[in-house]
């Protein structure tokens, strides 16, 4: 299995971003210093859920899991003001189905934080508003926007006041459109190049040295080896199935299995694996799935062979 080393992680991988906003003494101010940059103010004290779950209300609902929770503390508000939630998400998958879904992920997420937010009997007027930061590598709608800002209006009356407390920015790392600020192109770039040569602003350099902390840290280390360890057991796990079982359906989920452990992958992929019936395909499937250094990679190795 080709993995990078903890110190090669950069800001758009899900595990180092998450060590980061965790970490004692450095994930409050990370945040802090992330979105200063991103809506051009100074925050106040901030709580931090990391993998905050909405589970399904029944067994058979979907539920969510956010990457970065972030609220503002609401005693620190000016009186009257609404506290924001602020859901951050590096993605890296641009599988088309995965980028065609994302308008309605964002819907799904922004429904599973209203739908807790508001206790029984609370006025609609205390709802929270909610913001969701999608930052990707990947131009989400081709457009070459840096940022894509999202929020309700009125079709007939454009122009017509309307604020439901709702907003998505989807932050797009190489866009070169609009006109976004210098420091938050310099963090995006950083965010996709997490090195000391990007670190090319004040706060940019402050976020380098918590990130080389955490880096550096012997338990983030550890967590990160024995995140690399029950992969590389449910690989080998899912390999022995599939080779113990020796039948279509039994190769089948044990490929869905091994590419779980590794990469989000699409219904497509999962149809087009499931709807296989040649054996010999499934096998050179399962070695791939274990081999490949990415979905996309992955993608090509499902082509016939020449």
């Amino acid at each position: 299995m080709n993995k990078k080393p903890l110190n090669e992680l950069n800001l758009m991988d899900n595990f180092l971003f998450g060590s980061v906003v965790t970490y004692p003494g450095i994930g409050e101010e990370f945040s802090r210093k992330l979105l200063k940059i991103i809506f051009g103010r100074d925050f106040g004290k901030l709580r931090i859920t990391p993998q905050k779950v909405y589970y399904g209300s029944d067994t058979g609902l979907h539920g969510a899991r956010l990457d970065v929770y972030i609220e503002e503390d609401e005693e620190a508000l000016v009186s009257g003001d609404v506290a924001t939630v602020y859901d951050v998400e590096p993605e890296k998958n641009e599988t088309d189905a995965a980028v065609k879904a994302l308008p309605k992920r964002v819907r799904f997420y922004h429904a599973k934080i209203d739908t807790r937010s508001l206790q029984a009997g609370e006025s609609y007027k205390n709802l929270k508003n909610v913001i969701i930061i999608m930052m990707v590598p990947f131009d989400p709608f081709g457009l070459d926007r840096m940022v894509y800002t999202i929020k309700s209006g009125c079709m007939e009356e454009p122009d017509m006041p309307y604020e439901d407390g709702a907003r998505t920015l989807f932050l797009y790392t190489k866009g070169t459109k609009g006109n976004p600020s210098k420091e938050l192109q310099e963090l995006l770039k950083y965010m996709e190049y997490t090195n000391a040569q990007n670190a090319t602003n004040h706060d940019l350099q402050e976020i380098h040295r918590m990130i080389e902390t955490v880096k550096y840290d012997a338990g983030v280390t550890g967590d990160y080896m024995r995140l690399m360890e029950d992969e590389e057991v449910l690989l080998e796990r899912g390999i022995k199935q599939g080779m113990q079982l020796g039948t279509q359906r039994g190769i089948q989920q044990s490929i869905i299995k091994v590419l779980e452990a590794r990469f989000p992958i699409s219904d497509e992929i999962r149809k087009k694996i499931c709807t296989q019936e040649d054996l010999k395909i499934l096998d050179r499937w399962l070695l791939a799935a274990a081999n490949a250094a990415s979905i996309q990679a992955f993608e090509t190795m499902m082509e016939p062979e020449a």
